[in-house]
């Protein structure tokens, strides 16, 4: 199978299946000498991983990452990176029914028709549960460019279903399941989360990243615009159908004079733009909207047919998540470290010996 490795000089390759012995990636193109350790990478795999609250599915993974090769005495070599991630709870046997239908909506039947064979259990490879070695991989991006450049990331779900979420204070974002940014809101999501188990459905998300302190001239005018190597990457997480960089559909209704970010040696004056021009960084933060689709696997009796192509009824009895975006902030936040790393090595191995008299201007003008 191609298509499991993304980036250019920071370069990841995912490999496992969700009821497989173990899941991982190989990172290679870290630099060298940083101080890495699995303490380093737990902490996001932990937000991620599965079972940690009534609203997500209740497959009890510890997620419990292992180094396996690129790091000596505490530091990374700059050779390969194995990560890997046991898979402890497996129950295979909830798929039984599904061996020969297809899940409307989820990835079964064009896997069948592309490789002519497919790994029924938990989805196989088409599983979510392929994103936690891109979150591991993320931690490690995430460490590098903190220490290089400074930059952060934050991420927080912005709507549930039909539910908005006004954004509030970001230190609530840790404190509740849905990553949400008002505590006052989170009642009417769990409200809404446990009608929709009960009901055997399931609901989209809206999601929001951020990433702070983004170094000015990241990405290239073409074809390797930043922005859209963010759009690659955020459409390569399992359920996500749209992407926003900025104002995204919002610049249709804007007008030119509205839309364009001014700049004054204070700073630029807004970021419409969402941190990019031209397809290369501009210093301010990048600004990332992902729409995550309902959950495909639900308990609802839906219509699809067989092998065979006979129309048959199929119901899902495994464990899943209601919304899969509850999980998404920290995918969404690794996958824009890792587009980060991987333009920030490439800009500096074409673009270090490059020098102007005067600095970039600030992010904001206040």
């Amino acid at each position: 199978m191609s298509g499991s490795t993304f980036g250019e000089l920071f370069r990841v390759t995912n490999f496992g299946e969700s009821h497989g012995p173990a899941i991982g990636c190989v990172i290679d193109g870290c630099p060298p000498g940083m101080e890495l350790s699995e303490a380093d990478i737990q902490p996001d795999l932990d937000r991620r991983r599965p079972g940690t609250s009534r609203h997500v599915t209740q497959r009890n993974e510890p997620d419990a990452v292992e180094i396996l090769s690129g790091v000596y005495e505490g530091r990374t070599t700059g050779t390969p990176i194995c990560l890997l991630i046991r898979n402890t709870d497996q129950r295979s046997k909830d798929y039984g029914n599904i061996l020969d239908t297809f899940r409307p909506g989820h990835a079964d039947y064009t896997y069948w028709r592309k490789y002519g064979l497919r790994d029924p259990r938990g989805g196989g490879r088409s599983s979510a549960r392929l994103t936690a070695p891109m979150v591991a991989a993320g931690a490690v991006a995430k460490k590098w460019l903190a220490a290089q450049h400074g930059t952060t990331f934050l991420g927080w779900m912005s709507q549930l279903g039909d539910i908005a979420i006004p954004f509030e204070d970001e230190a609530q974002i840790p404190l509740n399941p849905f990553f949400a940014p008002n505590a006052g809101i989170v009642p009417r999501l769990e409200e809404a989360m446990d009608a929709l188990r009960k009901a055997g459905d399931s609901v989209g998300a809206r999601i929001e990243v951020r990433a702070r302190g983004v170094p000015v001239g990241l990405g290239e005018p073409l074809f390797d615009k930043l922005d859209a190597d963010i759009a690659y990457a955020m459409m390569g997480i399992n359920a996500v159908k749209g992407v926003e960089i900025g104002a995204g559909f919002g610049a249709v209704s804007q007008r030119g004079s509205e839309h364009g970010d001014e700049l004054t040696p204070a700073g630029f004056r807004g970021n419409n733009a969402g941190g990019v021009l031209g397809g290369i960084s501009t210093g301010q933060d990048l600004v990332v909207s992902i729409a995550i689709k309902p959950t495909s696997s639900i308990r609802q009796p839906r219509a699809s047919i067989d092998r065979a192509g006979q129309p048959s009824v199929v119901e899902t009895f495994g464990r899943h998540d209601p919304c899969v975006g509850i999980r998404a902030t920290p995918i969404a936040e690794a996958m824009l470290a890792l587009v980060l790393m991987d333009h920030a090595l490439r800009h500096r191995a074409q673009c270090g010996d490059v020098t102007l008299p005067i600095p970039p201007i600030p992010a904001s003008a206040g």
